[in-house]
């Protein structure tokens, strides 16, 4: 039995935000874990208080729902068709999903489900392969499938990627955003839908080790919460994914910190 993230306790009715576990764990090249990555971004999020002086909003008054993990089967293509039909069911009645991962793979079944304009990645890697050791859904693929429905993507702290990957990157409809540069960066996509994916090893691994594939030099936490914090307001979902089990809880206190600034930004902007 999967436990309740803290504080989700809105009806599936009424809610205003609806929690979606996707403890996909199917092509991690280096530290598997991310089934687990659901389950401790809702047990460490106990610690947090419920109220928060940014918005002076509290959790609990949000219409938070939890509904529970999406597990995987064996078949990847029917796996993400079915995640992404329980991301659009959450849409269509008006709520905002928030999809914790799993693997970044489970980002495309988010995307097809809400077809924003612009996806916001935080991410180390640029995920632009056609395929990665003959997988065509490897988790470092997924940014190609995005551009297959979005207009563009906007990876922010990317620091890694093959030669084809930022000669892709070169297109128009990629923007890369260093991390040193980050922190400069501000939204700017007019009316257009967006979708905000925070892969963790955005973050420098010395803030969040338990990760799939670990990459030196990235962010420090305020400056992923910044970008989660400028961006929720513009935004249609978000998801946070690759958070595993290989550290004593660090990645998962700051996936799960991070979740919840996006719902208090997003309310915030909306009342």
């Amino acid at each position: 039995m999967v436990g309740q993230f803290p504080g989700a306790n809105a009806d599936r009715e009424a809610a205003e935000y609806v929690l979606v576990g996707a403890p996909l764990d199917r092509s991690t090249t280096y530290q598997p874990g991310t089934r687990f990555g659901p389950r401790r971004m809702r047990d460490v999020a106990e610690s947090f208080e419920d109220y928060d002086h940014h918005t002076e909003r509290r959790f609990t008054d949000l219409a938070v729902h939890d509904h529970g993990d999406v597990r995987p089967g064996g078949d990847i293509k029917e796996y993400l068709t079915f995640l992404s039909g329980t991301i659009a069911d959450v849409s269509d009645h008006g709520a905002t999903p928030l999809v914790m991962g799993g693997e970044h793979t489970v980002t495309v079944a988010a995307v097809r489900a809400l077809e924003p304009d612009v996806v916001v990645c935080l991410d180390a890697h640029l995920d632009l392969r056609k395929s990665f050791g003959g997988d065509p859904y490897s988790h470092a693929t997924v940014n190609r499938h995005v551009l297959d429905i979005a207009e563009a993507v906007v990876i922010l702290s990317a620091r890694a990627g093959c030669d084809t990957e930022w000669q892709r990157a070169e297109h128009e409809d990629v923007t890369v955003v260093p991390p040193d540069a980050v922190g400069d960066w501000e939204p700017a996509f007019d009316d257009r839908e967006v979708y905000l994916s925070v892969d963790i090893d955005a973050a420098d691994p010395g803030y969040a080790p338990g990760t799939g594939t670990l990459e030196p030099f990235g962010l420090e936490p305020r400056e992923m919460r910044r970008v989660v914090r400028n961006v929720a307001p513009r935004a249609v979902g978000c998801d946070v994914v690759e958070v595993n089990d290989r550290d004593d809880g660090q990645a998962a206190v700051l996936g799960s910190k991070l979740l919840r600034e996006f719902v208090f930004a997003h309310a915030d902007a909306e009342s």
